[in-house]
C-alpha cells in the first residue's frame, strides 16, 4: 500500500492580486476551519474540494505593506496606519465563503465621507482601534472570516518606498514610483531597518515551500525582500524555493524584462540566491489578449531558459495562463506545480 503525501508548511509571499490569486490555488490543500481530517491525505468536507487531498498542514501568506493610494492610501493618512488593501485581498482570497465575502469586502463606497473606500479596509482599520495592533487586527479578522491560512504585514513598520531611476533622480511613494515613466534602477525602503514580525521568520525557518510571484516585480514582490531579515530567512531556508514568474511585462516596472532579468533584479536586491526553481509560462496567449496589452507596451516574458539555469535556477515550464477579461495565472496550476516540488514529484 502506497504512503501518503506529507503535509507541507507553505509560505507564500507577495502582494496585489498576484498573491492572493495563487492562494485561491493553495487553500483548496488546506483543511477547512472546524474541520478535524483523519490523516494526512484526509479531505475537506466542501463538495467543491471533496477530492483534493490536505496537502498543507500550515499556510501563511506574507504580504507588502506600502501601498499609498486610493483607500489603503487615504487610511493610512488619516489614520497613520499600514495601508490594509492587499491583505484584504488575501483574506477574500482565503475565505471559506469567498463569493459572499468578496462583494462585501470590496464594497466601495460611492458617495458621502466614504466615499472611496472599501468596507474591508475599513472593517480592518475598525479591528485596528480596538486592538492599537495592525498585526493583531489581522489575525482577528482571519478568525472572524475562518479563512485558510494565516496572513502577516511584511512589516509592521509605517514604511515608504524609493526609488533611484535610470536618469540618477529618486521618487518616494509606491503610487508615485508606479505611475513615473522612467526605468527603476533600485528599490529602496524607508527606514531601511523595518523589522518584520517574529512569526514571519519563523514561518519561513519552519517552511516547507516558499514561493515569491506573481505580482509587480518591484512594489509587491522585490518590496517584501527590502524588510531586514527576510531575504536571509529565505536564503538559509532549507524549503523548496520558488519564483512564480509573471506572464506579461509590465508598465512601469519591467518593460523589456526577460524571465531571467526578473530573477536576476530580485537577487540584487535580496542580496542572495533565494530561488530553487521558477515557474515560467510558455503557453500560447491569444492573439486578441496580446493587442490588449500591446497597446501598454507590455508583451509576453521571454522565457529565456538557459540564462535562469545560468542563475542557478531550474526554470518549471507549463501552460500557466488563465484568460478572462484580465490575463492571470491559472492558480490550480501555478499551485499544483509548486506543490509538486516540494513534495519531489515530477515537474510539469
Amino acid at each position: 500500500m502506497s504512503s501518503s503525501p506529507r503535509q507541507l508548511r507553505v509560505v507564500a509571499m507577495g502582494g496585489g492580486t498576484g498573491l492572493s490569486t495563487l492562494l485561491r490555488g493553495l487553500k483548496r490543500y488546506v483543511s477547512a476551519p472546524g474541520s478535524s481530517p483523519s490523516s494526512q491525505s484526509g479531505t475537506r468536507p466542501s463538495a467543491s474540494d471533496r477530492d483534493v487531498p490536505c496537502l498543507i498542514r500550515r499556510l501563511s501568506a506574507i504580504v507588502t505593506v506600502t501601498d499609498d493610494g486610493g483607500s489603503s492610501g487615504r487610511l493610512r493618512e488619516e489614520l497613520n496606519m499600514l495601508p490594509p488593501g492587499d491583505v484584504r485581498n488575501c483574506m477574500v482570497a482565503l475565505s471559506e465563503d469567498e463569493q459572499l465575502l468578496s462583494q462585501l469586502f470590496q464594497y466601495r463606497f460611492t458617495q458621502g465621507d466614504l466615499q472611496g473606500h472599501n468596507f474591508g479596509n475599513l472593517f480592518v482599520a475598525a479591528l485596528l482601534g480596538i486592538t492599537g495592533d495592525f498585526a493583531e487586527a489581522v489575525q482577528l479578522s482571519s478568525q472572524i472570516l475562518a479563512i485558510r491560512g494565516r496572513i502577516y504585514p511584511s512589516t509592521t513598520a509605517n514604511a515608504t518606498l524609493t526609488a533611484r531611476m535610470d536618469d540618477g533622480s529618486i521618487v518616494e511613494g509606491e503610487t508615485n514610483i508606479t505611475a513615473s515613466r522612467k526605468t527603476i534602477v533600485e528599490l529602496m525602503l524607508t527606514p531601511a531597518d523595518a523589522q518584520p514580525l517574529p512569526q514571519t521568520l519563523n514561518a519561513i525557518a519552519s517552511a516547507d515551500l516558499i514561493t515569491l510571484g506573481p505580482g509587480s516585480l518591484y512594489t509587491s514582490l522585490i518590496t517584501n525582500l527590502l524588510v531586514h531579515g527576510i531575504p536571509e530567512a529565505m536564503a538559509a531556508s532549507n524549503a523548496t524555493r520558488v519564483f512564480i514568474c509573471n506572464l506579461m511585462t509590465q508598465a512601469n516596472e519591467s518593460l523589456g524584462l526577460t524571465a531571467s532579468q526578473h530573477i536576476e533584479k530580485i537577487f540584487n536586491h535580496a542580496g542572495h540566491k533565494i530561488f530553487d526553481y521558477a515557474l515560467i509560462n510558455t503557453a500560447p496567449i491569444l492573439p486578441a489578449t496580446l493587442a490588449q496589452y500591446a497597446r501598454e507596451g507590455q508583451m509576453p516574458i521571454e522565457p529565456d531558459l538557459d540564462r535562469i539555469r545560468a542563475l542557478g535556477v531550474q526554470p518549471i515550464t507549463g501552460n500557466f495562463v488563465h484568460e478572462g477579461e484580465v490575463l492571470r495565472h491559472d492558480y490550480d496550476r501555478a499551485a499544483q506545480a509548486a506543490l509538486n516540488l516540494a513534495m519531489g514529484i515530477a515537474s510539469v
